[in-house]
């Protein structure tokens, strides 16, 4: 492994105001480790973030003389940190579990995907991925007739891509994210309004693309492939254009959830199987997702009174069922406890391999 890089960079920007960092925002620590920012709250001492990148001399990215590697999964991410930054795993009580988190004073710099997409237009020579994040960007603001609100997040964000990196675009606000959702969904089904007589450059994902997509994320979210198939084969958020796989995360801002870190209190119970009908799926394009859901029929783990909804803090469950739909899913099983003394159960997706929403039968 390699050292950390403290020191290495003497241009990196001053940390702007802490209450501004949310889902999609990447923060690099002191020892050149970098995060993926998760959700809109986070404790007053440290950031909730999962590790993507960590220094590597065997590393296949490379940023200002250093190589770094990329870490997909949980598993491999947990395992260095417990080996090597045990300060970037902590328990929390408000989610009564072992969190991945950045303490805010081993922030060493906060990227800023609105920030990127600023410069990115601002920049006389691109290179390809650029030039193509740049491109679909403006193309969605062009189609959703907005102004502002979009970003660039992923290994772009951070100068950690490669030639063939995905794009990862993210929306932020209700109102822009529903204007680029409506566009993202005429475009899949009518192509760019401004070169309609050439080929299409955005599409769904083909069968190569959905093949491709499930090897990447059997390992940490394991379903049959006809079940991953039949979810996502019909999403918008996420597709093709010019041939490089993109996502669109839509992420609501935090003056507008209403909510405070601490607000509600979350015990887990264990793991549990469901059966329900969806009956409200209006925040399922949003990252973190939201299923109000009716008819609960107990199938794994302890019944429980009070069922109301599914929860998933990762991309990956969002746009996985709509309301009317009969779902199936496999998750951990939490109780939430309101200050004002309300309680309620959730069914929480992403936390395991194992986790799963797919159409009911």
């Amino acid at each position: 492994m390699q050292e950390g890089i403290e020191g290495a960079r003497e241009d990196h920007q001053p940390v702007p105001g802490f209450s501004q960092v949310v889902e999609s925002y990447y923060l690099e620590t002191k020892e050149g480790l970098f995060f993926a920012v998760k959700g809109l709250l986070h404790p007053p001492d440290r950031f909730l973030a999962c590790l993507r990148y960590a220094p590597d001399p065997l590393g296949d990215r490379q940023k200002q003389g250093y190589h770094y590697r990329r870490l997909y999964h949980f598993a491999e991410q947990e395992q260095l940190l417990r080996a090597a930054y045990a300060q970037y795993l902590a328990f929390g009580p408000v989610s009564q579990t072992t969190l991945q988190s950045v303490p805010r004073q081993c922030v060493r710099r906060v990227y800023d995907p609105r920030l990127c997409l600023q410069e990115l237009s601002q920049q006389p020579e691109r290179d390809p991925a650029a030039e193509d994040a740049l491109a679909f960007a403006s193309l969605l603001q062009r189609e959703a007739g907005i102004h502002a609100g979009l970003g660039i997040s992923g290994s772009l964000l951070i100068g950690l891509h490669t030639p063939r990196s995905d794009l990862d675009v993210t929306v932020f606000g209700t109102e822009n994210s529903w204007a680029v959702y409506r566009a993202l969904k005429r475009l899949l089904a009518t192509g760019d309004s401004e070169s309609r007589l050439t080929p299409r450059e955005i599409s769904q994902l083909d069968q190569q693309g959905i093949e491709e997509l499930y090897a990447e994320r059997l390992a940490d979210t394991r379903m049959a492939f006809p079940d991953f198939t039949a979810v996502e084969t019909h999403k918008v958020n996420h597709g093709q254009f010019r041939g490089r796989p993109y996502f669109v995360r839509f992420v609501k801002e935090p003056a507008e959830v209403q909510e405070s870190y601490g607000d509600y209190r979350y015990t887990p119970l264990g793991r549990a199987g469901i059966a329900a009908i969806v009956t409200d799926a209006s925040e399922a394009i949003f990252t973190p997702c939201r299923y109000q859901m009716a008819a609960v029929h107990f199938v794994q783990g302890s019944p429980v009174e009070n069922m109301t909804e599914i929860v998933s803090f990762r991309g990956r469950f969002c746009e996985q069922a709509q309301a009317g739909d009969r779902i199936r899913a496999r998750g951990t099983l939490e109780r939430v406890e309101a200050r004002d003394g309300r309680s309620w159960h959730r069914l929480v997706l992403g936390n395991q391999p194992e986790d799963t929403m797919v159409p009911g039968r």
